[in-house]
């Protein structure tokens, strides 16, 4: 047995306003986990995430590592997670240790040089089209919605009509 993840997220921006409310107030977890190998490193990052969490719902920073020893934890089967990750290597990652993620929200992704842009604020380069073929491979839904209140988009069919 293991928690719930109720929604798992790629969003650059980790934890902000549109994912404090809207998609908390849509999903309803009991806990996020922000997991991000760069933020459990990075002291005012990490606290600033965490105060940004809703009242009344309790955020944690974890390593890749850590969010995968924590998936097979039995204390924390009582949990309801919002799981979110800067990039799609980290989701890649938790789902190639055996983290069951059927589906996965895709937010913003930020314009960079050497990235496409293949929707309204999502960017990818190579590496994340090789993650986001990978995660599909591993049966993964990857959808491309905002708010709650969007449509939401096939990722895969954004990346085939970019050509990549």
């Amino acid at each position: 047995m293991s928690f719930k993840i109720k929604l798992a997220r790629i969003d650059n921006r980790l934890l902000h306003g549109q994912v404090a409310t809207g998609w908390v107030n849509m999903v309803m977890p009991n806990r996020i986990f922000i997991v991000s190998d760069t933020v459990v490193n990075d002291k005012l990052r990490k606290t600033l995430l965490v105060q940004a969490a809703p009242a009344g719902i309790k955020a944690n920073v974890l390593s890749v590592d850590r969010m995968i020893k924590a998936y097979s934890d039995e204390r924390l089967d009582s949990l309801e997670i919002l799981l979110l990750t800067e990039g799609p290597r980290d989701m890649e990652r938790l789902v190639e240790a055996g983290i069951s993620i059927p589906e996965i929200n895709v937010g913003n992704m930020t314009f960079e040089e050497g990235k496409t842009i293949i929707a309204s604020n999502l960017s990818v380069n190579d590496d994340d089209v090789a993650a986001f073929k990978d995660l599909n491979e591993h049966g993964s839904k990857l959808s491309r919605q905002q708010v709650p209140g969007d449509s939401a988009v096939d990722v895969m069919g954004l990346l085939k009509k970019a050509e990549l």
